[in-house]
């Protein structure tokens, strides 16, 4: 009787090798690892151009959603933002959990596809190339306007050297939220089973937070205070761990002792948390000075605000980190310390993918 039993319940035992995700989080996070290669080889052999359809695309979206769903009032706001930055973030990760089910090379291709629309040096490079080109030619007046450009501000009165520390400071943070913030999130959503979702949740946070703060026709509606305020606070807690690991990425690649010096000296003398750890952290490890005093918003945000002490020049509410001034070397130290931090991120993967596969 036992035997005649025991028949229906191997036959009847799910078969864990069934179908494309049931018992497979290895091969899942082998697909992720090798998504983030690809997209970063498509994205240095074809990157987007600066005035892209998809950057457009957002943009719209974003405007949409403040245009219909924001009435002024504070609750709104979580409103705008949830249309704004979830929405999105849960229709991708609908569509992979769709498409893994039926394909992994589909899933793999989506992964892809969606990384290079998110993660990527040249969808902010290009600037910083141009610019550090125009200071190699000694042309200092080509290399504040493309500054400005690049960052909607009036930099004609800033001297070689400040021009040199913005650069530095922008590349860095834009490094961060481009490729560290983006590989972060997609690797801990990927892992369970999400795909690309936690890429389109960051990005689209980041976008939120700077978009929501474009006042003159940039939404084609005005957007609120309580609506800035609450992108910008949900932003800070999303890239709460990315901007210590990616500071942590930065010592390890860098000068230790110093960039690990600097993260607690110097993280607060700006006013953003998050980019003061990731600006100490890399001022340490490439030996720079960054920080001090600034016109108001030419530069990551400072530990206060404009006023009376700021524009008396208190050397006490505007510091610098330790390190040298600023110099033309410090553009390509700086290009070496990321791509040896992308590098030492994906050794990491690539260990936690191969421990998957072989347990």
């Amino acid at each position: 009787m036992s035997a005649v039993t025991a028949a229906p319940r191997s036959e009847a035992a799910p078969d864990p090798g069934h179908g494309p995700i049931a018992g497979a989080p290895p091969i899942i996070t082998t697909v992720s690892f090798f998504a983030v290669l690809l997209a970063l080889a498509l994205e240095q052999l074809k990157p987007l151009p600066r005035d892209n359809a998809i950057h457009r695309a957002l943009a719209r979206w974003v405007g949409f959603a403040v245009r219909n769903f924001d009435a002024g009032q504070p609750h709104h706001s979580w409103v705008v933002w949830s249309v704004s930055v979830l929405l999105p973030a849960a229709a991708v990760g609908g569509a992979y959990l769709a498409i893994s089910q039926f394909s992994l090379l589909l899933a793999l291709a989506f992964d892809v596809l969606l990384l290079y629309l998110t993660l990527g040096f040249r969808q902010f490079s290009h600037y910083f190339t141009d610019i550090r080109d125009a200071l190699e030619r000694g042309d200092e007046h080509e290399a504040r306007r493309l500054l400005a450009q690049w960052r909607h501000l009036d930099t004609s009165e800033l001297p070689r050297t400040e021009v040199l520390r913005h650069v530095i400071e922008h590349a860095l943070l834009a490094a961060h939220r481009h490729v560290f913030g983006v590989f972060f999130w997609f690797v801990a959503l990927s892992a369970l089973g999400l795909g690309p979702m936690g890429a389109v949740l960051y990005r689209m946070a980041e976008f939120c937070s700077r978009r929501f703060g474009h006042r003159h026709g940039a939404l084609d509606a005005p957007a609120n205070e309580a609506l800035l305020a609450l992108a910008r606070r949900l932003f800070a807690l999303i890239d709460h761990v990315p901007a210590r690991l990616t500071a942590f990425g930065f010592a390890v690649v860098g000068n230790f002792e110093d960039a690990v010096a600097g993260w607690r000296r110097d993280a607060e003398l700006w006013r953003q948390p998050n980019e003061g750890i990731i600006l100490a952290a890399a001022a340490g490890a490439v030996g720079v000075q960054l920080g001090g005093a600034a016109p108001p918003g030419v530069g990551p945000d400072r530990r206060l605000p404009s006023g009376s002490d700021a524009e008396a020049g208190s050397a006490e509410a505007l510091g610098s980190t330790g390190g040298a001034p600023p110099q033309q070397g410090h553009l390509h130290s700086v290009v070496g310390l990321v791509w040896r931090s992308v590098v030492l991120w994906l050794l990491l993967v690539a260990l936690l993918t191969l421990a998957n596969v072989v347990g």
